[in-house]
């Protein structure tokens, strides 16, 4: 059976597969990464992980420690923080890394723990950035982190990938930054949301690995959960430039690179993508995104006319903070002065991308031309420390977010754009660049892919698992439901809220009608993109404690789907069923209750309502095993056991 890239990863990760099984989208599996990454929420991680009964790290070799997010915060509070994740970490064994050493994800590149060809997480939404060294690298939520310490495993489920040809070069003045940019941008509609991202075709060669870990990087805010670009010859010279600076150790070293390339992993040419996006990098202009979000997207001389001024311009985060994008600005600065009443604050993405900047004289340079220099780690970016924008103030950032008070205060704008853009503007005060790349070309098109239908196998039933269920169909027919409409966020931080409490103001935002329509037992069956919005686990089991059987939906935020079957919650996607009952119920009522049943049978992965058959992804054995316990802690303290 043909394989993507992502799946031949997948198979040499995943643990516990049944003999002669070949991993495929849609699966459950249980998922031992090479490495998990934790930063400043280690500290959050640390209880969560001794209150399921651990005491040891299953792997100390595959934990990676980092202080990153709240480097410039010296008060005692936070000092002592530090001092705790350090003493854990060295108490533990794992890989630590202090404040000032650099961005956790840029750690993670610059050891070698994100390696071609490998699989890394870490509990931060920008581990897609290992993708631009070819490593699955993909966010996972704290419980999961804690899993992995304990048991060296936690479950995925493998999403739908989508194949991205990109063609050609990009053309002067242009970078990786306005490619991902106008990805978001141009192919603004979801298409990719909560899919996995390869990045594959003759252009690839033309792109540098600084330039691909950007792109890699923010495709979190294009929707999807990973970003991962072919394993090449210029991947090569990258990690054999590390050897020459840093040295080899156990994860970067000669020996490993030859393997790596006479592997030569890559997809089937016959795998199957449920989409493909075909991209002209030739088309791409000097783009800026926002004010607000990312998918707002402008050309540098649309704004450029509109001469919107600048109060502030940054040059920090994870995803734009690499020697080649500190030259960048420094060749847009060179011998002259940022402007009267503009801040530009820059902070490499780690201490050995500022010593290299300063070695061949790019940091000095921005620092004459009045730029102020923060230390190597996190901060405006996600509004901590000096340089956040105050209160009517405009930012223009080289950053990957510019969501409202993100960087500041809610009334503040920020715009993102390349370092070049950026730099271009902080010497004029307002949005500027003196590249002109004005073109009409259209930079891409995409295309769906229907998969064969197959007869699927039977499923495995595990003891205690249901191998049919009945229940009476409600239906909320509202896509994007968002967890303050589940479950309202007034509630969220109160501990002592009971399961009986829970259930008795779930929907409340949305239907308060909901709770007299749903009874105990019943199905709920919801839109597309159900639970996005925050974190919190109560939209999850505020449904469960309702007495709701499982919920089905077109499809699910990723972080719902996870909190879901981390809290022993079922639920299934099953866009056909969702169509239908839009066709058939309408949209006028919030909550419709069917009065008729819905039937699903496990084994054979079908759902049968109204005489009409689904099909839905098979419901494997790792996801099995955390509805019979109860959940994932409640799964790793049986492993543990």
């Amino acid at each position: 059976m043909a394989q993507t890239l992502i799946e031949k990863i997948l198979q040499q990760f995943a643990d516990d597969l049944p003999e002669g099984h070949i991993v495929q989208s849609g699966d459950y599996i249980y998922i031992r990464p090479a490495y998990v990454m934790t930063h400043d929420n280690t500290g959050a991680v640390i209880p969560k992980f001794k209150s399921i009964g651990a005491k040891e790290i299953y792997n100390p070799n595959q934990v990676v420690n980092t202080l990153d997010h709240n480097v410039q915060d010296k008060s005692e509070k936070n000092l002592e923080k530090y001092k705790g994740i350090e003493q854990f970490a060295k108490e533990m064994g794992t890989h630590f890394y202090p404040a000032g050493r650099g961005i956790g994800h840029q750690i993670m590149c610059e050891e070698g723990f994100a390696w071609p060809g490998t699989m890394a997480v870490a509990s931060d939404s920008h581990s897609n950035m290992y993708g631009g060294l070819g490593c699955l690298g993909t966010p996972i939520v704290r419980t999961d982190a804690a899993a992995i310490w304990a048991t060296g495993r936690t479950w995925w489920k493998v999403p739908p990938i989508v194949k991205v040809v990109l063609n050609g070069e990009l053309r002067k003045g242009v970078y990786g930054k306005d490619v991902i940019i106008n990805l978001c941008g141009y192919f603004n509609n979801d298409e990719v949301l909560n899919h996995v991202i390869e990045f594959t075709g003759p252009g690839v060669k033309n792109l540098s690995i600084d330039e691909r870990l950007t792109i890699a990087n923010m495709t979190t805010e294009w929707g999807a959960l990973a970003g991962v670009f072919d394993i090449d010859k210029v991947t090569r010279k990258w990690l054999e430039k590390r050897i020459a600076i840093s040295g080899q150790n156990e994860r970067i070293n000669t020996k490993r690179i030859e393997a790596m390339m006479e592997i030569d992993l890559k997809a089937d040419e016959d795998a199957f993508y449920a989409k493909e996006i075909i991209v002209d990098l030739g088309a791409i202009q000097p783009t800026v995104s926002g004010p607000a979000n990312v998918k707002t997207m402008n050309t540098v001389e649309t704004l450029k006319a509109q001469k919107i001024k600048i109060n502030k311009a940054y040059l920090v985060s994870c995803v734009n903070s690499r020697e080649e994008d500190i030259h960048q600005a420094a060749e847009i600065v060179r011998n002259r002065k940022i402007a009267e009443g503009v801040e530009f604050y820059i902070a490499a993405a780690s201490n050995l991308v500022q010593q290299a900047s300063e070695a061949n004289g790019d940091w000095n340079t921005l620092l004459e031309a009045g730029a102020i220099p923060l230390p190597p780690g996190c901060g405006p970016c996600i509004g901590l420390g000096t340089g956040t924008l105050k209160e009517g103030e405009v930012g223009i950032s080289a950053t990957n977010r510019n969501f409202k008070g993100r960087m500041g205060h809610p009334s503040a704008k920020a715009y993102l754009a390349s370092p070049a853009v950026v730099a271009s503007s902080a010497i004029s005060g307002f949005i500027d660049y003196s590249v002109s790349n004005d073109t009409d070309q259209k930079i891409g098109e995409i295309r769906e892919n229907k998969m064969a239908k197959t007869e699927s196998k039977p499923v495995s039933i595990i003891d205690g698992f249901q191998k049919e269920m009945t229940g009476n169909l409600v239906f909320c027919y509202q896509d994007n439901l968002n967890t303050d409409g589940i479950y309202p966020g007034k509630y969220t931080y109160i501990d002592d809220f009971t399961a009986e409490q829970q259930a008795g103001v779930v929907m409340e935002n949305y239907d308060p009608g909901f709770r007299e329509i749903a009874k105990e037992g019943d199905v709920l069956v919801g839109g597309y993109n159900f639970g996005t919005g925050s974190s919190r686990e109560q939209a999850a089991t505020a449904l469960k404690n309702k007495g709701i059987s499982l919920v089905i939906a077109g499809s699910f935020s990723e972080t719902y789907k996870r909190n879901a079957l981390n809290n022993g919650f079922l639920i299934i996607e099953i866009p056909e069923l969702v169509n239908d009952l839009k066709s058939e119920y309408g949209l006028n009522k919030l909550t419709v209750n069917t009065s008729n049943d819905i039937k699903l049978d496990f084994s054979k992965s079908k759902a049968t309502f109204n005489r009409k058959t689904y099909s839905f992804d098979p419901i494997g054995k790792p996801a099995q095993e955390l509805i019979v316990v109860g959940g994932l802690e409640n799964w790793v303290k049986a492993n543990l056991e």
